[in-house]
This record gives C-alpha cells, structure tokens and sequence, in this order.
C-alpha cells in the first residue's frame, strides 16, 4: 500500500508513529508520504521516525485538487487518507476519485441544518455528499472507507460486533464518549482539531429511530449520568451531532429501533461553546482581515486557543470511547458496553502524543493494514459496519489498543453472574 497523509497535524502525526511501530518492515505499507500545508511540520514528523526515507515529507494545499493530484502521480499513490479537517472532504475525496485512488477519512462530509426546522428536521446529513457518489465509486472499482477513526470507525465496528456476536434482537444503539482528562493550569482546553470540536459540537445533533427516520435535537439536550469503566466513573453526558448515527441504521438491523450519540463534554465547556455561539465566534464566513487574506471567527478562535498538540504533556487521565447496545440475547434482555480507554500518560510514552489523538488514530492505520492485507474488500463508498468486524477486533491487542466489555445489568448479567450460561468472548470483560 501507498498512502497519500493529507494533514500531519496532532492525528496525522499519531498516525505515522502508529504505523511506523506497526510495520517497520515495509511488509503491508510500503511508503506513507507526509504532506501538510506546513512543510516544516511534515518534515519534523518524519525526520522523527524510523525509517524516514518510507515517510517523506511534502508541502500541499489540500483544497487544491491539483496539488493533491501531483502527489498522487509522483509517488503513485493508491490510498489518499484525508487527516484534514472535514471542510476539506468534499475537494480531497473528489480528487481521490478523479486519480482512481481508495479514500479514507476519520470525519465525513460536513452536515448543512435545515434553513427553517434546524432541531427538529435534517437537512443535509453527515455523509450524504459520498453516499450520493456510491455508485460512480462501485463502477470504478475504487473504495472510500469513509468515518475510519474511533468515533466514527471503532465505535460501528463495535456496533457491528455486537450484531454478530452479542444479541439475538438489538433495541438501541447508543455511541457514549467520555473522560476524566485534566490540564493544568487551564479549566478548559480542546483535544483534538478546535474547528471540528466547534462544529459538530453546535450543529443540530442527529437521533435515528425506526419510526421516526433520522430528526435533530437542540445542541446539549436530554443530559444523561454514564458510568465509563477503568477508574473514569459517572460523566454527564449529552447529545453531539455524530457520525455513527448516519452510519449505523445503514447497516445493522436485527430489529433497531434507535440510535443515538453522546458526549461528556463537562459544564465548563459546554457554556465555552455556548458563550462562542452567541458572540458568533463559530462562524464560518471569511470577512475577518488577517495576514492579507480573509478568515472565519472560528478559524480565529483555532488560532488564538491553546493548540492541542502543544498541550499534551499537561493532561492527565483517561479518555474512553464506546458503543452501548441494548437488546435480547437468549430470550433475555442484555445490556453492554464495547470500549476502548486510552491513558494519557501511557500513550505520550508510547507514541509522543496525547490519548485522544492516539485514539483516533490507530483506528485507520489498522483499517489500512485489513485494506492492504485483502482481508477487508469492497468497493464503493461504506462505513466500517460494511465488513467484517472480528479481524478489527482481534488485531487490536497487537496494535497495543486493547478493548474491553462491560456486562451491564440485565437478566444476562444475572444469569451470566449464576453461572448458568457461559459464552466464549474474543473481547476482554471488565
């Protein structure tokens, strides 16, 4: 596999150490070229690395099709992974199918609110620009693996294991993200890319229901407590537009009836994002004069807030990330928790960056090695429900990102607790 980085921020990064530790050999992924509109960025990750000369550095702007494509021929390119953030998907995915190159990203196609019922009606959802171009991708025989990270990515591999392995009728799906993480010194800070955490953190959050389809909600509505595992306990949590909810009523069936995406996103900074809305500091129109050029308030805001890769060695704790399905299973109801929990502390020793970009990140690097290995194939343009879910299980240990389940309480768990029953899990349990 030859594979096109596009975006070497704090994910991209993560992404060429994971896959540098995971193959240092050249026996899956032959070259992986590091491309960033900041050339010395680039350059510093590889020069970082193993084997360098497998990870060159170059300089691109990723909403210059042509750009894109001129690395695409020089380095004969077969896999475009888009680290960007996801205002630029629509260009980079366009152009990976212009080249004939398989496409990934971690964050699809951006939604647009409906113009009159904005939290009540979708209107352009998450994705919908490339599941509009499934078929032209099928007839090229070409894929786009599109939502390959952990939330989306890791989370409908989980809802898909579920499925296979876990329930015999699936209730409700529901995708619940949270952490004990703190900075010192600051009371609030992004983990990841700032632009993205402001979109789709303000932007109508999507629920599914069989009756209903998909409908919109106000942003932060319908609080909940969810006990994570590993010592992280009760987070409040709230619904986030997601993803995973455009993806799994797609896929998984066995008689769904909802599916729905929360986060823990704390009081301190949900009031933050609400203090930026109403200031319209999340904007997205470029009428800010800087530099000679024109920004958005929300590109300003990135810029002026502490970057999430400088941070990282001032965080302590754990993040953990998960999809919680409720269900029948024997004739029993059941109810458990797929995660996968990322220490801080562990991973700036492992990876140099912090736990929710190596979360992120080894997600995709391990969907590539399926890719490359032949042991995930299909064409078109799919979710990673589409395949099959236990070789992504399995190759977690290895890739040093174990997952666990927790049984939670149910007339399983009973029966489980009895003794009475007994079923060999790939995953481990806590």
């Amino acid at each position: 596999m030859r594979v096109l980085l596009l975006g070497v921020g704090g994910v991209g990064q993560a992404m060429a150490v994971i896959a540098n530790r995971r193959d240092p050999d050249s026996r899956w992924m032959e070259q992986m070229v590091l491309a960033d509109y900041d050339l010395t960025r680039a350059q510093k990750v590889s020069a970082g690395l193993k084997n360098p000369e497998r990870f060159p550095a170059e300089q691109v702007d990723a909403r210059n099709s042509e750009q894109i494509a001129a690395l695409v021929r020089k380095y004969k390119i077969d896999t475009i992974m888009n680290g960007c953030d996801p205002s630029f998907n629509e260009t980079i995915f366009d152009t990976a199918y212009a080249e004939g190159c398989n496409y990934m990203d971690c964050a699809m196609t951006l939604s647009k609110p409906h113009p009159d019922h904005p939290y009540t009606k979708p209107y352009v959802k998450l994705g919908d620009y490339q599941f509009a171009r499934h078929e032209q991708w099928a007839k090229r025989n070409i894929l786009a693996l599109i939502g390959s990270g952990v939330e989306p990515g890791m989370a409908d591999v989980y809802a898909r294991y579920a499925e296979k392995h876990l329930f015999d009728e699936i209730e409700e799906i529901g995708i619940r993200d949270g952490a004990n993480l703190s900075l010192e010194g600051a009371n609030l800070a992004f983990g990841f890319s700032i632009w993205a955490t402001i979109e789709e953190c303000l932007n109508p959050p999507l629920v599914w229901e069989r009756d209903k389809g998909w409908y919109t909600l106000e942003p932060f509505s319908e609080p909940e407590i969810f006990t994570l595992p590993d010592g992280i306990g009760d987070v409040e949590m709230v619904h986030v537009e997601h993803e995973e909810v455009a993806l799994i009523p797609r896929y998984i069936d066995k008689g769904l009836r909802k599916v729905s995406f929360k986060y823990g996103l704390g009081e301190e900074f949900i009031n933050c994002l609400k203090a930026l809305k109403s200031l319209n500091l999340d904007s997205k129109e470029k009428t800010i004069p800087l530099g000679g050029q024109l920004i958005s308030a929300r590109d300003f805001v990135a810029k002026c807030a502490p970057n999430p890769i400088e941070i990282q060695r001032r965080m302590v704790g754990k993040t953990c990330a998960g999809t919680w399905v409720k269900g029948i299973k024997d004739g029993m109801t059941r109810e458990v928790y797929l995660y996968q929990v990322a220490d801080n502390e562990d991973c700036l020793s492992r990876l140099d960056c912090h736990a929710v970009v190596a979360q992120t990140a080894f997600n995709p690097v391990l969907m590539m090695e399926l890719l490359a290995r032949g042991i995930w194939n299909k064409v078109g343009v799919h979710g990673a429900e589409a395949f099959d879910p236990d070789p992504f299980v399995e190759l977690m240990d290895d890739y040093e990102f174990p997952g666990g389940m927790t049984e939670m309480d149910s007339e399983y768990k009973t029966a489980l607790d009895a003794r009475l029953l007994r079923e060999p899990l790939v995953m481990a349990t806590a």
